[in-house]
């Protein structure tokens, strides 16, 4: 049975840091036109940071706790149209090695998908952009699981393939425990948004995706 690898998208496949700061002060600068936000109040760019990965309904009410959920989920509306604005303009990137490594895969067969807690609007930009559907089998978003549980994200990519073998590739203690519950091996990317603590939790660490190509994978299920 030919091996699948299933990875996360934000702070793994792309550079999210090189659009999330601008995108996130241009969302409050909005807010504060709309004295939403205090003028005086710092963009909670750092805390944003902090909890990357997690879903985006967590995201607002993390970061707009004072908020009702209109506001909050207007503001994701914001958010989302300046991160794809910024995408298509070319401001952001891959990570290195990202295409060598999906086309070393896509050789040896292996069946590649990505697996996000982005909204799906937000991931199709970026696969649109980079091209990366002539790698990918599919890109699935938490948007369209009940449970916004990425655990249930990657079972359900597991369920619609039929697939025995897999490793999961990604930053954040999510795709950690998605890849455990599941039975599949957990590769932690020791990337932007990584934490150490959440990272030791993983079977392997890398630090470059191109180890992705020396390490001996054998069979997935752990």
């Amino acid at each position: 049975m030919s091996l699948s690898v299933i990875f996360d998208m934000d702070g793994t496949l792309f550079q999210t840091d090189k659009i999330l700061e601008i995108s996130l002060r241009d969302t409050f600068d909005h807010l504060r036109s709309l004295q939403l936000w205090g003028d005086e109040t710092e963009t909670p760019i750092e805390k944003y940071r902090a909890i990357m990965g997690v879903p985006l309904p967590v995201v607002w009410e993390t970061l707009l706790p004072e908020h009702d959920d209109e506001i909050r989920q207007q503001a994701n509306v914001w958010f989302r149209e300046k991160l794809i604005a910024h995408i298509n303009c070319g401001n952001g990137a891959l990570y290195p090695y990202v295409e060598e490594v999906l086309q070393y895969f896509k050789e040896r067969n292996y069946s590649i998908y990505i697996a996000s807690n982005g909204e799906i609007e937000y991931l199709n930009a970026i696969v649109n952009y980079y091209m990366l559907d002539k790698w990918v089998t599919e890109t699935c978003s938490i948007q369209y699981i009940k449970s916004q549980n990425k655990t249930d994200l990657v079972r359900s990519i597991l369920e619609k393939y039929k697939i025995k073998d897999a490793i999961v590739v990604g930053d954040r203690l999510s795709d950690i425990k998605a890849a455990k519950e599941n039975g599949l091996i957990a590769i932690g990317c020791n990337f932007d948004f990584a934490q150490e603590d959440e990272l030791s939790q993983a079977d392997i660490v890398i630090n470059r995706l191109d180890e992705l190509k020396t390490i001996s994978l054998g069979s997935a299920r752990r």
